[in-house]
This record gives C-alpha cells, structure tokens and sequence, in this order.
C-alpha cells in the first residue's frame, strides 16, 4: 500500500468510527461479496449490479453503509484544511451552496461553514444507519416503507461531500497522492447511485466535468 493510501485509511485521519457489519450475518457475506468483486478488479459498472438471488434492500443497505464509512475517511483526509475561515460556506463552487436542515434544530435550510455541516452531516447518517427500525440488521426483518426515500436523502447529501472535497480541496488530495483513490470511491459511487437510481441526474451536475476526468 502507498504512503498516500496508508495516510488515507489512518485509523487517526478517520473522521468517525466506521460502521462495521456484524461476522455471520447476511450484510456481512454481502459485504464481502461486494469486497470480493472490488478487489478482483471488475468493472465497476458490473461490481455494482444486484448479485443473483440477493434482495436489492440489503445490497442497497451494505453499500450505503461502505460509502459512509469510505467518505468519511476521504473527508478525515482534508478535515484540517476545511476549516472556518478556508471554507466559511459549504458549497461546491460559486454556483453550488448546500444548506442544512433536520427535524430539531434547523427547521429551515441553514447556511453553514463547510465543518459545521460535514459534522451535522456524519452525526445525522450515523443515526439513520444505527436505527434498527430504518436498517435492520435481523435476516428476516423487513425494511420499512421509508427505506429508500431516506437512502436516497443519505446519499444525496454525502454526494456534496464529494463535491465540496472535488472542488475545494482536490489540490490537498492531489498533493497527498491521493486522486485514484478518491476518483475509483467517487466512480464507484456514481455507477452504484445510477445503476439503482438513487439520486437525480439534476443533483449529479456540479461534478459533471468531474465525472468526464474520472472516465478517462
């Protein structure tokens, strides 16, 4: 492993705990199946596809849970160059500010420093992937009705992390060695929200001529 990707999974860079799958369970076999099809370096438009015989739910679920965990350690990378004064609004550029809302204390989209969200950001998916009633872990116990529409809220919003990191802070990344890494976690991303259609094309468009580098 490079001392860039060493410095990226440096447990101390991390920026939350990472969500682990319980061994024995039939998200853990998931989740090493989706490993498995990674590491033998598929095409990632094929890694992301539905294994035969597998429920979409769990698929969905395992991945949600990988890309949080994988999105906080890109972010853990950066975290001490997005700070109050370097990134005093969270955007994506001057055409993109991204506000925050949830049901306590920001009722109403609240413009915030770029660490401020992320923080609210981690600490509300957190939540939502710890909660029994969204993510069961139980084989057998069926996902609720609002599993996907908040799925979909996750990852929307850990797609503006992408964003924010992609066009504030890729100078931080790329001098770290760090840019396959991101890109192969962002393509991987992208082909998994697509091939479920899990976030609107409309959403996607600050990273488009991002996502055109990344193919080449």
């Amino acid at each position: 492993m490079s001392h860039a990707l060493k410095q990226v999974f440096n447990k101390d860079k991390t920026f939350r705990p990472k969500r682990k799958f319980e061994p024995g369970t039939q998200r853990f076999e998931l989740h090493k199946k989706a490993q498995a099809s990674l590491n033998a370096g598929l095409d990632l438009k094929v890694a992301v596809q539905l294994p035969p015989g597998e429920e979409q739910n769990d698929w969905v679920a395992v991945h949600v849970v990988d890309f949080f965990n994988r999105i906080n350690l890109i972010y853990g990378t950066i975290s001490d160059y997005c700070t109050e004064q370097s990134c005093p609004v969270m955007s994506g550029g001057p055409k993109y500010e991204y506000r925050w809302q949830d049901e306590h204390k920001y009722r109403k989209p609240t413009a915030l420093s770029a660490p401020q969200y992320m923080n609210l950001l981690m600490d509300w998916i957190e939540v939502q992937i710890n909660n029994e009633d969204i993510f069961p872990t139980n084989v057998g116990t069926p996902f609720p009705k609002n599993f996907l529409p908040v799925v979909k809220k996750i990852l929307s919003r850990l797609f503006r992390v992408f964003v924010h990191v992609y066009i504030h802070h890729f100078d931080r990344i790329t001098q770290m060695g760090s840019e396959a890494h991101v890109n192969t976690c962002y393509k991987h991303f992208y082909y998994f929200v697509k091939e479920f259609n899990l976030i609107d094309t409309k959403e996607l468009e600050p990273l488009v001529s991002v996502w055109v580098q990344v193919q080449v």
